[in-house]
């Protein structure tokens, strides 16, 4: 009787071995999102995880996927650098699990052909449209900073990037901060002018999160999700011209705007979320708290991911 006592300790105390792959994955993409769209259009996680269903929910922008995620109706998400500072803030258990380079020349701030604001200074006083929460708002204060303005000095105009189009198109805000490919969009279309992109603001590059459950159940499942989105985003390169009637067709947008946006960003596979990702957002963090953008203090380390480390026969423990 001892013995099976023992026995039954021993089973109870003993590390859980995780299922390989989930039954389901809900991933929340952007018009913008190249890795993702392009794996979805080609297949790829459909392919390379035969027992899961893909589902794919688009979204306008960051914010509202990380509410999703917030409340369970989302497992993967991939947003500007913003949007998870202001998710963890509101309480959200998401988890850093991959990053993206920068794309400052992809973070824009446009006027009308005409207008008469030349500079980032000129800003003064004007009515500025972005999604709250958003990569925008960050190249917004950061622009104003630049300049030697601060956030008191603008009149912000929270909207969504359609939204914002419409007021920015109808002239009743005087600038629109936006980000890829709507910029490429309105420039190409020949009735906006760049006045500051995010050239030198010391801008981090998307962030992948997941729910932190999710992640911690299917840990190898996430590193090679996002070695297949890597993948998938190489294609850009390796397959341009397929890769660009693809995302043409998907994204509803011109060939050239597409092109456009291509050539304004860099080689983007996903890396693991290092040290110079978490400081980084970490001094992004402070700077939205210090500008009472942010409601509390952060610590950005608590939202990084690391996959819990093997066990012996290949199991990992929670």
């Amino acid at each position: 009787m001892k013995a099976y006592f023992l026995a039954l300790l021993t089973l109870l105390l003993a590390p859980v071995a995780l299922a390989a792959d989930p039954a389901q994955v809900r991933i929340g993409y952007q018009k913008g999102s190249i890795a993702l769209v392009l794996a979805k259009e080609h297949g790829l996680l459909e392919r390379r995880f035969g027992g899961t269903a893909v589902q794919w929910i688009e979204f306008p922008a960051g914010p509202q996927m990380l509410e999703a995620l917030n409340i369970g109706a989302l497992d993967v998400a991939s947003t500007g650098d913003i949007a998870p500072l202001f998710a963890q803030a509101a309480g959200a258990d998401l988890a850093y699990i991959g990053a993206e380079p920068a794309k400052p020349h992809a973070e824009t701030v446009l006027v009308k052909r005409d207008s008469p604001l030349r500079t980032t200074a000129d800003l003064k006083g004007k009515k500025v449209a972005f999604q709250k929460g958003s990569s925008s708002h960050n190249v917004v204060l950061r622009a104003l900073n630049a300049a030697g303005l601060s956030y008191k000095d603008i009149q912000p105009v929270y909207l969504t990037p359609a939204d914002a189009r419409a007021a920015f198109e109808q002239g009743s805000v005087d600038a629109w901060a936006i980000w890829e490919p709507y910029a490429s969009l309105a420039l190409t279309q020949g009735q906006a002018r760049l006045l500051v992109d995010g050239s030198g603001l010391g801008l981090s590059g998307p962030i992948y999160s997941a729910r932190r459950e999710f992640a911690n159940d299917y840990p190898a499942f996430i590193e090679a999700l996002l070695q297949t989105l890597s993948s998938a985003e190489a294609l850009t390169r390796s397959q341009r011209s397929e890769s660009v009637k693809i995302l043409t067709r998907s994204m509803g947008l011109p060939e050239n705007v597409v092109v456009r946006y291509i050539d304004n960003r860099p080689a983007s596979p996903i890396s693991p979320v290092g040290p110079e990702v978490i400081a980084a957002q970490q001094a992004t963090a402070d700077l939205f708290y210090q500008n009472h953008l942010l409601p509390k203090a952060l610590t950005v380390q608590q939202a990084a991911w690391k996959a819990p480390e093997p066990l012996p026969g290949g199991a990992r423990q929670k």
